[in-house]
């Protein structure tokens, strides 16, 4: 049988909630760009596509447009949301905080297998950024600062960085062709580093620099022409 290679994967007969697996199918399209900046969201379309009725589908797409990823247009109806350089400097400033926290807590509260978790991902990303696939270390490199939003041991602090979550990813996924890898695992390294040190200052130090730096990387994106 063959399959329309545009044709979105059915997930209507999947035994999860179909609000949430909605919700996540199209964020992740938002996300990769396979659902660029302007591009209208029908409905009808995307009810038939995804193989669900289309309540959940509504459901999911007022939560997107609740954090931001949609945005209802008069005659229009949901389109998806532009990220710009506004955007990104707004996110900059919380995840400078934000992360250098959640750095701190983790080095003072991580697990043994947390700390292989991140260990995994480090490994991962290295051998991404050597093999030149850039998307795959951008992926790797977003599970690595999750996974120090988890180890930080604060419930809330991953309550309020779980909204931003979803926004650094489609960020780095915008970005990914100026990300310099090698110093990127490099920096990710050292943390790693204070962080199994038990180093919390340390960690918190090199977590505020290293979201320097990518900002200063992100919005030379959004600088550039075209």
């Amino acid at each position: 049988m063959t399959t329309r290679p545009d044709r979105l994967p059915t997930i209507g007969e999947s035994h999860q909630s179909l609000r949430e697996q909605v919700y996540v199918e199209l964020r992740e399209r938002i996300i990769e760009g396979t659902f660029p900046a302007g591009r209208r969201l029908v409905e009808r379309e995307l009810a038939e596509q995804l193989g669900v009725s289309r309540i959940p589908l509504r459901e999911a797409m007022q939560r997107l447009e609740r954090e931001g990823f949609l945005t209802v247009q008069a005659r229009r109806g949901s389109v998806v949301t532009d990220f710009g350089a506004q955007d990104a400097a707004y996110l900059f400033d919380i995840r400078e905080n934000l992360e250098g926290l959640a750095a701190g807590l983790a080095a003072r509260h991580a697990t043994t297998t947390q700390l292989r978790t991140m260990e995994r991902l480090l490994a991962r990303s290295r051998k991404a950024s050597d093999a030149g696939k850039l998307r795959q270390a951008v992926a790797h490199n977003a599970d690595f600062h999750q996974q120090i939003v988890e180890a930080s041991g604060n419930p809330l602090l991953q309550e309020l960085m779980a909204p931003l979550d979803a926004r650094l990813r489609r960020l780095f996924r915008l970005t990914s062709e100026l990300n310099d890898g090698d110093p990127m695992c490099g920096e990710h390294e050292r943390l790693y580093e204070a962080i199994r040190a038990r180093d919390a200052e340390r960690a918190e130090e090199l977590a505020r620099h290293h979201v320097a730096g990518t900002r200063d990387s992100a919005l030379r994106y959004f600088a550039e022409p075209g």
